[in-house]
Parts: structure tokens; C-alpha cells; sequence
């Protein structure tokens, strides 16, 4: 088995989509509880917080600096420095009972971002393309929980989770034309739900799984090539990142653990770091 090394203990709630930011070297998460967004600097070890005015889903870092957030409150952006939000398109307005949820963008730099239904349940959450003109189209609905939003290395397929019906998807994905098509289940998940995930060189699905305290590399075909247990029941998401882009980081939640589960989980809600034996792709930006 792999080390595992807790690299921040920031206690979170439900600490959420981790992004490995190339040109800082640093890794950027949230709670999506707190609120919070915290920065991990590979290069001096040092972990930052910070507590945006709006409760986060997913972010994405925009192109120009600063961030996209998928709030409660809608999209828009977020200027640390500052703290300012501000307000883009609230795709839910006509569906108050919904949440923006994950988030990534594709390498054209849009940010593809799923809703879910507070209570989970019934299916009235969908898939949002949202474009760096701000535009914003509504790509698949009858959703109950939007997870696991991911693009193969060759801009060819795009993964989905619906963690409710415990099923990760695939589209086939037109990057040019920013569509997706033939929707098709990849990979049902037996113990637990399948959460955040990302993508590996060799085209490798890595999905987090929630409650089953592990994370799955499937191959291209759906077939289970590794598993590597947790010492946490609720890891959330994943990304790679580290100088070389081989180190494995996963997010971590503390929600709803009694004493004991505590006592006996001591990097629940904290950031992980792993060496998976597999190479990431660079995050892409947000254009807007």
C-alpha cells in the first residue's frame, strides 16, 4: 500500500474540490460548510484560510486571477484580496430547494458545474456549461446529486456521477462544440457513493468513494485497476498535483462523527496527500 500523510488537519466539515493551481505550486480546497477555501504552498508547507462571504460547492481559478465560485447564492467571482463576491447568474433561481454542487472546467476554459436536490430527494438538479462569456446552457437534468466531473486526456469523453443512483456516467464529449452525447453508465459503485474524481495521463478515472473510506482507479473500459483504503470513512474528492504532478491529494470530511469515530479517525476533515503510482494533467482555468 501507498503512504498516506495527512498534509493539513484543517478539521473540515466536508472539505471539497481540490485544485492544484501549476503556476502558484500550491493547492487550493474548501468546506463547503464553514464557509472556507484553503491554500496549501508546496513550496513552504505553509496552509491558508479563508472565508469567502457565500457557502461554496465547487470554485474553479479564473484565467486572470482570482476564482469562479459555484455558491449557494449563484456563480460569480471572488477576489481574496478583497473578499469580494460578485454575483454573475444564478442558474437555480426558478428551483430554491437546489445547491450548485462539484465543478471543472475543460480545456476551452468553461466550467461545467452540476446542481443537487437539498434533501436528495428527487430528481431536479441538473448540468450546467457555464462559458467564459457568461453564457450558460443547461446540459442534462433529472439529476438527484451532481459529483465526479472529469474529461479524459484525449477531450474525448467526460465522466459524471449521480451519487444517488451510485453510478458514474459517460459522454462522449466534442470539446470544440462543448457538448456532450450518449450518456452511458461506466461503473455502478457498491459500497458507499462515488464522489469527486479526476483523470490520470494514461486516461485512468480515479473516483473517490464516500462512506467506503477508499479511492477506485478505474481503466478507460470500466474495469477496477487499484484501490487504495483510507483512514478516513468520508474522503470527498481528488486531484493530482505536487512539482511533477504525481502526488495524489484527497479531501476528507468530519461530518456527523461521533467522539468515537474521531477519536479513532484523527485526519477526518483533513487534506491527504498520496503517492499513487500515476501522473495528472494540469487543471485547466476558467477563461472568464
Amino acid at each position: 500500500m501507498p503512504a498516506i500523510v495527512c498534509m493539513a488537519n484543517t478539521s473540515d466539515v466536508l472539505g471539497e474540490v481540490p485544485i492544484w493551481s501549476v503556476r502558484e505550486q500550491a493547492l487550493y480546497w474548501i468546506d463547503a460548510f464553514k464557509p472556507g477555501l484553503h491554500r496549501y504552498d508546496a513550496k513552504t508547507g505553509a496552509v491558508t484560510s479563508r472565508t469567502p462571504p457565500v457557502k461554496l460547492g465547487s470554485f474553479a481559478l479564473r484565467a486572470g486571477g482570482g476564482f469562479l465560485l459555484a455558491s449557494r447564492s449563484g456563480l460569480g467571482t471572488y477576489d481574496p484580496s478583497s473578499g469580494r463576491f460578485d454575483l454573475i447568474h444564478d442558474p437555480e433561481a426558478d428551483r430554491p430547494n437546489n445547491l450548485l454542487n462539484d465543478g471543472r472546467c475543460d480545456r476551452r476554459g468553461r466550467f461545467w458545474v452540476g446542481s443537487m436536490d437539498r434533501m436528495i430527494q428527487q430528481p431536479s438538479a441538473r448540468l450546467y456549461r457555464f462559458d467564459p462569456d457568461h453564457s450558460c446552457r443547461v446540459m442534462q437534468d433529472e439529476i438527484y446529486l451532481s459529483n465526479g466531473i472529469a474529461f479524459s486526456p484525449d477531450d474525448r469523453t467526460m465522466y459524471f456521477a449521480d451519487s444517488h443512483h451510485k453510478a458514474i456516467y459517460r459522454y462522449d464529449f466534442d470539446l470544440d462544440a462543448g457538448t456532450i452525447a450518449n450518456r452511458r453508465v461506466f461503473a455502478t459503485v457498491e459500497h458507499g457513493v462515488p464522489d469527486g474524481a479526476c483523470v490520470d495521463t494514461d486516461g485512468c478515472l480515479w473516483s473517490v468513494q464516500f462512506h467506503a473510506s477508499r479511492v477506485v482507479r478505474y481503466t478507460p473500459d470500466g474495469t477496477i485497476d487499484r484501490t487504495i483504503e483510507l483512514p478516513v470513512t468520508q474522503p470527498t474528492a481528488c486531484t493530482f498535483g505536487g512539482a511533477d504532478l504525481k502526488t495524489l491529494f484527497v479531501t476528507t470530511a468530519g461530518l456527523r462523527l461521533t467522539d468515537a469515530q474521531r477519536a479513532a479517525q484523527p485526519h477526518a476533515g483533513g487534506l491527504l496527500a498520496i503517492d499513487a503510482g500515476a501522473q495528472g494533467l494540469e487543471e485547466p482555468l476558467f477563461g472568464g
